[in-house]
């Protein structure tokens, strides 16, 4: 059931990532380089003839959209696991002499530098 959910809400995300790339990266695209597709872009040997123009519109359209995903759903979601796995601060194991201010072991009785008693 989980598997369900998680391919249709795939499905749903990949057709607003490719609304996104539709609607707002391909005319930012068009107006950096003059030309907002390339499925046009052929040569022909032999009467053979050779849409590359629909390969760069596909490389194109796969960058963008990995970079839409990468930015706007792995870094933000990378962050959030990172922050809440914060681990809580180790016991220490020294303290501080209270007479000469030496680290000591936690559970030391007397201070190695300076000999004093120290409290338990």
């Amino acid at each position: 059931m989980d598997l369900a959910v998680g391919v249709v809400i795939g499905v749903a995300f990949g057709a607003v990532v490719t609304a996104f790339v539709k609607d707002l990266v391909t005319p930012l695209v068009a107006a950096l380089f003059g030309k907002p597709d390339f499925s046009s872009l052929t040569f022909t040997i032999n009467h053979s003839r050779f849409l590359y123009g629909d390969f760069i519109n596909a490389v194109v359209a796969f960058v963008v959209v990995a970079a839409v995903i990468y930015f706007f759903v792995v870094v933000p979601f990378t962050a959030l696991i990172a922050r809440s796995r914060k681990e809580p601060p180790a016991d220490p194991t020294t303290k501080k002499c209270t007479e000469c201010l030496s680290e000591i072991p936690k559970d030391a009785r007397r201070c190695a530098f300076c000999a004093s008693p120290q409290p338990v």
